[in-house]
């Protein structure tokens, strides 16, 4: 086993300040940040263009010959599997099918200029198509009129609903964007991990559930708000004995067969050069065998129907729907950019390159702003569509250009051939799609039996976005992800530390086997901040770890010594040389005297007695005080980050009860920044001093042992022991002493060796 050591002298934080000098740094003032933030220079000016225009930074760097035909395969790919998607999605923001395509081509121009990602798809995503699919349910209802809403005059049903879909989706866009100017990407890490995953297997029952008519070809209004999903499948189940057969088997032959490759793509990644676009197939196989049977006709099955040719003139938002919708905008803009910031930041590690969150936000923002313009919605990201422009052999967005123009090839020229596509096809895709969200279920058991925590953010998470909808849930998530941050931080696991037998480490003495405890000496460990939420919880528990209230014996010793005046002053007590004698062998009253209880939490004074009294002795006149058998409490403070006021003030006021019962507190490991602090509020004073910090808990606990040597049976041998301050692995009759196996460990006035 490698061993080392170190000779250097016991530092208290005084007395290494006193020795090793620190570097004055100069901190920058407001005025200097603000003065420099709108200085302009050509490098600035440089930097923030590229910075602005990320695509440029790469396209400098292109590799013609090595990418482009990876990028062009890629791309085409992607671009088939856009124009299914694109159709798909539409149909859970409650839209036409073919404004999907708009979708999977405006924002992916925007994005190619504007985003940092050179591997992410942008288009719909299932989860922000729901979410704008329950805004337009619930201003254009399926059945009953719509909001009374200036501008929906004159128009049809689904031009209402692409006004409000577009509408929706520029507001989304315009938040994402402030957020971006003002460089706060941040909030995205307020998502953990765990809430993501609830509140998208949540969307994915939504989705599913929402898909169900589809499949089984029945009419069902769509619906929104609390516990929609619920009577979504009571009206389906209503009319189940109206199911389309044609559709029901359709949807399930998709959806085997589909399931089926893509397990097949899985399994043989490695080995097939591309991933076989089952869906893409299949669909061609569904519009031909739909439109060779006509199914339309003759078994009643809902197909895509007409695709106009062409893009629709532009149009701006209706300032009335930004009002109805403010509430459902901004949990879409944070759901979009943390699923693609998401997705962004694990093919940015695997190739290497660096991605900016507040780009990111600048370009989803653009990207919403203009599509919206265009009467697309909401988008963002598909895992499924951004792996598949990846692992084609993607390299930049070279690639999602040219899916793009297949999508617009799609959309000006060939659309007519996905006329005949029935509905329920789309729908079988979808679902076969939501395989990857629905199978984050089975971390529940792992997040139990890891992280019970965790564990409640999913479940909850999950269960309130089932039931009470998206907007909702996700609220309702956050809400119980930050309690748990609040919980963790408010009700820390404290420990009582104890030196591992021949080493300067200390550990919970609850896990270990060999450890030393000097008696009289405790050491107390918080591994959080102190602030206003977690100081009673602090004093709490260090009057646990202490064993003893030491308020409370401050107060019995204070009543004591008044009574002890009084016997004194009545000629009952007196001093002999054994100590205080009591002369009166009649019982003694105790003085109930609580007129002035701030005299109690005053130091003890024993100026005009004739003896300073032995608390932890037999006192006369059965005068009894809690016994104190602590001498020395070290705190341990490596974990604190940072102290508040209301922390500094309950703090101090624990150490000053504490050193009034003739208690001496050390304070070790403290960061450099609550120390200046504490000076510059004011902390230190008459008793509490600043030479109780020590740099580490064994220089804390080395100047305890010399201050307070062991006691043993043999006091010659153990006094020798103390004087030479040599502290080594045998034990002085019976009496235990700091172990090192390997080495010495000596304390003089000047050094420490260990």
């Amino acid at each position: 086993m490698k061993q080392y050591m170190v000779t250097r002298p016991l530092y208290s934080e005084d007395a290494f300040a006193d020795v090793h000098e620190k570097i004055h740094r100069h901190h920058k003032t407001v005025r200097h940040h603000v003065k420099q933030y709108f200085t302009c220079d050509l490098k600035r000016a440089k930097n923030a263009a590229l910075s602005l225009l990320p695509f440029i930074g790469w396209m400098r760097i292109y590799q013609l010959k090595e990418w482009l035909l990876s990028d062009i395969v890629s791309g085409v790919s992607t671009g088939l599997v856009a124009v299914l998607q694109g159709l798909a999605y539409s149909l859970l923001a409650s839209l036409p099918p073919w404004y999907g395509l708009f979708t999977a081509f405006f924002p992916v121009i925007v994005y190619f200029f504007l985003g940092t990602s050179r591997h992410i798809s942008v288009g719909a995503f299932p989860v922000l198509s729901l979410m704008v699919g329950a805004v337009v349910t619930r201003l254009v209802p399926d059945e009953g009129p719509p909001v009374n809403i200036t501008g929906f005059e004159g128009l049809t049903s689904d031009e209402q609903r692409v006004m409000v879909a577009a509408s929706v989706t520029f507001l989304m866009g315009i938040m994402q964007l402030t957020m971006g100017l003002l460089q706060v990407g941040f909030i995205v890490m307020y998502l953990s991990d765990t809430l993501v995953s609830g509140f998208t297997t949540a969307a994915a029952v939504h989705i599913l559930v929402s898909q169900l008519k589809f499949v089984l070809g029945l009419v069902v209004p769509g619906l929104s708000g609390p516990l929609s999903i619920v009577y979504t499948l009571e009206k389906i189940f209503v009319q189940i004995e109206k199911t389309n057969v044609c559709d029901l088997v359709t949807s399930i032959l998709i959806m085997v067969v589909v399931f089926i490759v893509k397990e097949i793509n899985d399994r043989y990644k490695a080995k097939l050069p591309v991933p076989i676009p089952i869906e893409v197939i299949m669909t061609v196989i569904a519009c031909g065998v739909s439109y060779a049977f006509n199914f339309r006709v003759n078994y009643k099955v809902d197909v895509v129907g007409r695709i106009p040719v062409g893009y629709e003139s532009p149009m701006g938002p209706n300032m009335q729907i930004f009002g109805q919708t403010a509430v459902e905008a901004f949990p879409m803009a944070i759901v979009g950019f943390a699923v693609a910031f998401s997705v962004a930041k694990v093919y940015s590690v695997k190739h290497d390159y660096i991605i900016d969150g507040n780009q990111e936000l600048i370009a989803f923002g653009a990207s919403n702003i203009i599509g919206a313009a265009f009467k697309s919605f909401a988008a963002s990201t598909a895992l499924s569509r951004s792996a598949v422009q990846e692992s084609t052999g993607g390299k930049t967005q070279i690639a999602g250009l040219l899916s793009a123009l297949i999508v617009m090839v799609v959309t000006l020229a060939i659309g007519f051939l996905l006329e005949p596509l029935p509905k329920s096809v789309l729908g079988a895709v979808v679902i076969v799609n939501l395989k990857g969200m629905l199978m984050q279920i089975r971390e529940v058991p792992y997040l139990w039996r890891r992280d019970r925590p965790d564990c409640v953010v999913w479940v909850v998470t999950c269960l309130a976005s089932i039931l009470l909808g998206l907007d909702l849930g996700l609220a309702v998530g956050l809400g119980i992800e930050l309690l748990t941050v609040v919980f963790r931080a408010q009700f820390p696991r404290c420990s009582v530390l104890a030196n591992i037998t021949g080493t300067d480490i200390y550990k919970d003495r609850k896990d270990y086997m060999s450890i030393y405890e000097p008696e009289g000496v405790k050491i107390f460990r918080i591994p959080s901040p102190i602030f206003f939420a977690n100081i009673d919880f602090f004093r709490g528990k260090l009057v646990e770890a202490v064993g003893f209230n030491p308020l409370r014996v401050l107060r019995k010793r204070n009543k004591a010594l008044r009574m002890i005046r009084k016997l004194l002053k009545k000629g009952e007590l007196q001093m002999t040389s054994k100590g205080l004698l009591l002369i009166s062998s009649g019982p003694i009253e105790e003085s109930e005297d609580e007129s002035n209880m701030e005299e109690l939490d005053q130091p003890t004074d024993f100026k005009d007695l004739p003896v300073q009294v032995n608390w932890n002795s037999e006192l006369p006149a059965n005068i009894h005080v809690p016994r104190v058998d602590v001498h020395s409490l070290i705190l341990d403070f490596s974990a604190v980050s940072f102290l508040d006021i209301s922390a500094l003030k309950g703090l101090k006021a624990a150490l000053k009860e504490l050193i009034r019962v003739e208690v001496e507190v050390y304070i070790v490991a403290c960061d450099a920044y609550i120390l200046k602090k504490l000076h510059s509020c004011m902390f230190f004073d008459d008793e509490v001093k600043s030479s109780m910090f020590f740099l580490t808990l064994h220089d804390a606990m080395l100047h305890i042992l010399e201050k307070h040597p062991v006691n043993s049976e043999n006091t010659k041998v153990c006094e020798k022991v103390i004087t030479t301050a040599t502290i080594h692995g045998n034990q002085c009759n019976g009496v235990s002493s700091l172990r090192s196996r390997d080495r010495f460990v000596h304390v003089s006035e000047s050094e420490t060796k260990f």
